[in-house]
């Protein structure tokens, strides 16, 4: 597949159908708080749905509750195993690579911060970090799991952006596309597929080719989830790195939004790392892994630690030295990982689930102008945009 300025620019005009008029339809017949009353506490699959929730939304998650039909679930437990042997990188990635992606991408920047609920960091980035581990559990499409009825809500959650900009004429579609477009979707999933690859990469970790096609894999079930045109999603990431290319290049670019969310991002985990001495990590590994252009951008401050980050890639090729040649060694890194991910996320959730509920309204002073085997090593596609 290949994408071109016009593909690309049908793809930003375009939605999601069925989650659109979901919203609008509860919307109009006011039941928004009746449906995120009743679906609060819906949070694992198999659930009954309570009595009480409206026709339209009981129809919307009986056709979203179960995966395409395509998926390969060897694929997905290659995933699986492949973000259980590099969670804690992963996580860094996320969090230091691909949130700020998004921060440099301005009129996403602006929908970021729409709504109440994602104007809070540690929100923001808890609900990141759980969608992808309810993704990466060995039951995540069966009964009990957490990760289909995420997906249900931050589709609706999507479309409710979208129905709120439209019916209050606060966004210019004709100039910017339609909020939270197919365009921006298949670019989100970009940042937390191919570019958290890209990173992981830059900080020098072996990856191999199959795992890092089947962690890019997983994203693109994901993406169907969440309704994205699969007819439009780069199926290799030869053909990602073409899209990445080429939406960056469209896109990217300085916003008062992407500097106050990097501000937020930076000072949530400022917080999270114990004492003071090691906070100029947070800025100096945002800026390793996103480039200096993008981090000027985002008015990411420069500090003494942005040399000794370029370290790190030699001290976690020692670590995976040591992974290689000791059984014991291995066993004890993914142990120290796993904790580091559940840490982390403990400690941005406070210990507790991430609820997504369609906003009812956005911000009053929201303004928008006018383990896998090692076999072959993964190296990422080379840049396709000069």
């Amino acid at each position: 597949m290949t994408h071109t300025e016009a593909s690309m620019d049908t793809l930003r005009h375009a939605g999601d159908e069925l989650a659109d008029a979901t919203v609008a339809a509860l919307f109009e017949r006011g039941e928004v708080g009746t449906f995120n009353t009743l679906m609060r506490y819906v949070s694992t699959a198999g659930t009954p749905l309570p009595d009480g929730l409206p026709d339209v939304a009981r129809e919307y998650l009986e056709a979203t509750r179960v995966p395409p039909s395509w998926v390969d679930w060897g694929e997905m437990e290659k995933a699986r195993l492949f973000f259980i042997d590099n969670n804690v990188h992963i996580s860094t990635a996320l969090s230091f690579a691909s949130m700020p992606a998004c921060y440099v991408v301005p009129r996403v920047a602006k929908l970021l911060s729409a709504t109440h609920g994602l104007r809070y960091p540690s929100k923001r980035m808890a609900e990141t970090g759980q969608f992808t581990v309810h993704l990466m559990q060995p039951d995540a499409f069966e009964a009990g799991s957490r990760f289909i009825p995420a997906a249900q809500k931050v589709r609706l959650l999507h479309a409710s952006i979208r129905h709120h900009l439209r019916r209050e004429n606060r966004w210019d579609t004709e100039a910017l596309g339609t909020p939270i477009c197919q365009e921006d979707m298949i670019g989100g999933q970009m940042f937390f597929s191919l570019l958290v690859l890209d990173s992981l990469h830059r900080l020098g970790i072996h990856l191999s080719t199959e795992g890092a096609e089947a962690y890019y894999y997983a994203w693109r079930v994901v993406g169907a989830m969440l309704g994205v045109d699969q007819e439009a999603v780069p199926k290799t990431l030869d053909e990602a790195r073409v899209f990445l290319d080429l939406y960056m290049v469209r896109h990217m670019g300085p916003s008062e939004e992407g500097v106050v969310l990097t501000r937020q991002l930076i000072d949530l985990y400022e917080e999270v790392v114990p004492g003071t001495f090691f906070d100029p990590v947070v800025s100096a590994l945002i800026r390793h892994l996103v480039g200096d252009t993008c981090a000027d951008w985002l008015e990411v401050p420069r500090t003494p630690w942005d040399t000794v980050v370029k370290a790190v890639p030699h001290l976690l090729g020692v670590l995976e030295t040591i992974e290689d040649r000791s059984p014991l060694g291995a066993w004890a890194l993914d142990r120290l990982g796993h904790l580091t991910t559940v840490l982390e996320l403990s400690s941005l959730t406070r210990g507790r689930v991430m609820h997504y509920a369609i906003p009812e309204h956005l911000r009053k002073d929201y303004g928008v102008p006018g383990a896998v085997p090692r076999t072959r090593r993964w190296t990422p596609p080379a840049a396709t945009v000069s």
